[in-house]
């Protein structure tokens, strides 16, 4: 503890380096000492890369933006979880004080076939967007702003699309996937506009598109662990995969290509 009562850490970090996907990996150790309990995990790498440039070293590729928890892009595997030990956050979003003095935190990328390393900590999440490029969107005419309002949507159907549409697409569930499965992620972009009624005029095509792309990605099967939605910093259901399925199966059987 430092003389103006801060609490502060001393830490071992086994950090993931690889320089590109083709490269293998290792995982390097570092030393830290005197982080504040108040700074986030992010802000620690901060203080690990300002130490490793001021040693003449390469720092750690990592992604970031808007370290408020809202983009997704700090994605970090810390102790074998998604955005680390606390749930309902991002990595951005999880302090130091979480852990412990002295402890030994290991820190690798998200583990897919579908989302390869760019380098050190930072993957290719661009899956995703062809994913959603596939039918995550409403192109038929809705009219202007003020018509959304003429449209009555019943509340549960409102409330269940506003919490499907909360997923930031941080790929924490394809990560904490045995199978890296991506349907979690996939079935709360269909569930978002299934459940409206601008979104059911596209409902069949989108579907069978975006399950297609995904599969196409290269992303696991769903085995119905669960670990998707225990490690989803959104707390995304695994209701949003049961109602995909129905969406599905009900349009591959009805649905003519036009």
């Amino acid at each position: 503890m430092s003389g103006s009562g801060e609490k502060t850490l001393n830490l071992t970090l086994k950090v993931w380096r690889q320089k590109n996907a083709k490269a293998a990996g290792n995982l390097e150790t570092h030393q830290l000492s005197g982080i504040s309990t108040d700074m986030s995990f992010l802000e620690m790498f901060d203080v690990l890369n300002e130490k490793l440039i001021t040693d003449g070293k390469e720092p750690i590729a990592f992604d970031h933006d808007c370290r408020e928890g809202i983009c997704g892009m700090c994605s970090m595997y810390i102790n074998g979880r998604p955005h680390g030990p606390k749930q309902g956050v991002t990595t951005c979003q999880l302090h130091m004080r979480s852990f412990n003095d002295g402890e030994t935190i290991v820190v690798e990328p998200w583990r897919s076939a579908a989302f390869p390393v760019v380098k050190d900590l930072a993957v290719d999440r661009s899956a995703f967007d062809r994913i959603i490029s596939s039918g995550g969107f409403v192109s038929v005419n809705t009219g202007n702003a003020k018509d959304a309002n003429n449209i009555l949507i019943p509340k549960d159907d409102a409330d269940d699309a506003f919490n499907a549409a909360a997923c930031i697409g941080c790929g924490a569930c394809v990560a904490a996937c045995k199978n890296g499965s991506a349907m979690l992620f996939v079935s709360a972009k269909v569930s978002q506009l299934a459940l409206l009624p601008q979104g059911k005029v596209e409902a069949k095509g989108r579907v069978l598109n975006m399950v297609g792309q995904m599969d196409e990605e290269g992303f696991g099967a769903c085995t119905n662990t669960g670990a998707c939605e225990a490690e989803c910093p959104k707390g995304i259901s695994l209701e949003n995969i049961a109602r995909m399925n129905r969406e599905y199966l009900s349009s591959s059987l009805t649905y003519v290509k036009k």
